[in-house]
């Protein structure tokens, strides 16, 4: 499925949740790697843009943010893009749309 770029060049983003690791499989705790092989993270987004705020659960490879990102923190989203997707899980269907940024920064 395709992905789509999201321009933050407007918004103002704060880490709402700091990084915590992606898993793949929770049976085995294996953890999830971008395609060029690095382990992935999630980390808790606000974004706010022309009066509104969204928050958005956005993975993000470990090697792409700062130690010490932490809730609060104004930071630049470098790369983020959206994916929707479709999955059956235990016989239900379900879908929705995952985020993922390239790089996270502390804002200046």
């Amino acid at each position: 499925m395709p992905s789509f770029k999201i321009d933050t060049s407007t918004a103002v983003v704060f880490v709402a949740t700091a990084p915590e690791p992606k898993v793949k499989n929770f049976q085995t705790g294996e953890r999830a790697v971008n395609q060029e092989g690095h382990a992935m993270s999630t980390v808790g987004l606000v974004v706010s843009d022309e009066g509104e705020g969204n928050l958005l659960k956005v993975s993000i490879p470990e090697t792409g943010y700062p130690e010490g990102l932490a809730p609060g923190m104004p930071v630049k989203v470098i790369g983020l893009k959206a994916k929707d997707w479709e999955n059956v899980i235990k016989g239900e269907k379900r879908s929705g749309i995952a985020f993922s940024a390239v790089a996270i920064t502390p804002a200046a």
